[in-house]
């Protein structure tokens, strides 16, 4: 991380915090991306940001917080909560950052509404092998059971076989698995070991072999998508859940 900022990741179950200290601009907002990156990789069940001790020098570097609260949003389904003394907090009010991430004077506040809002989790490890996709859909019928969506149990079972499929035909790594309720979606996710991007097949050209089971997803879904974690990969989808 750039000498000008630092950080410290403290592990607050259920909440995650980041303190950063030194000064934001342009040059070091990239090293903070990468570390709130990092932490949202972990998927902790929320996370507060410290700015207590941060100095704004260039404002515009204030937009990093937008863009990792909108990655959080659709994965991994984290709340993100600002913590930030009144100079910072005048300066986050004037950027889009405050109209995705709630922002609270200090970092107890932060950390009591960032707890409030995590979601239930079901999180597995799954090796690459013949009963992963059994395991995977026994997984959906506990989580829906247990938050009482059983109306997702089918569609959810479907697009979670199809995502640890993939990993096993392709990437033959271990994989996590986690589904979240986080209305008003219910999200999956599978995290690999592979880098290589998931990518859903077009058909034209039938001889094309693999991606049928994303297409499958695409359809089954109200988004989905593949994001790039460390050295591998999470592909995620989003079903509806009113």
């Amino acid at each position: 991380m750039s000498t000008r900022i630092r950080c410290e990741v403290r592990d607050e179950s259920p909440v995650t915090v980041v303190r950063l200290a030194g000064a934001l601009d342009l040059g070091t907002m990239r090293a903070v991306h990468e570390v709130l990156g990092r932490c949202l990789a972990e998927q902790p069940d929320a996370l507060v940001v410290d700015l207590e001790e941060m100095d704004v020098t260039e404002p515009l570097a204030l937009s990093v917080f937008a863009a990792a609260a909108r990655r959080a949003a659709d994965w991994p389904a984290v709340p993100m909560v600002l913590s930030a003394p009144p100079p910072t907090a005048a300066w986050l009010a004037e950027t889009t950052a405050c109209r995705v991430v709630p922002v609270r004077r200090d970092c107890a506040e932060a950390t009591a509404l960032a707890g409030s809002a995590a979601s239930p989790r079901l999180r597995a490890r799954l090796e690459p092998v013949a009963g992963a996709c059994r395991r995977a859909r026994e997984l959906v019928t506990e989580a829906c059971g247990r938050w009482n969506v059983p109306e997702l149990a089918g569609p959810a079972s479907l697009v979670l076989s199809e995502l640890v499929g993939n990993v096993v035909r392709h990437a033959g790594t271990p994989m996590q698995v986690t589904l979240t309720l986080r209305r008003p979606y219910l999200r999956v996710a599978v995290l690999d070991g592979s880098p290589a991007d998931a990518r859903a097949a077009t058909f034209r050209d039938p001889r094309t072999e693999g991606g049928r089971g994303l297409m499958l997803v695409r359809e089954l879904t109200q988004r989905w998508g593949s994001t790039p974690v460390g050295a591998g990969k999470v592909v995620w989808a989003m079903l509806p859940a009113n």
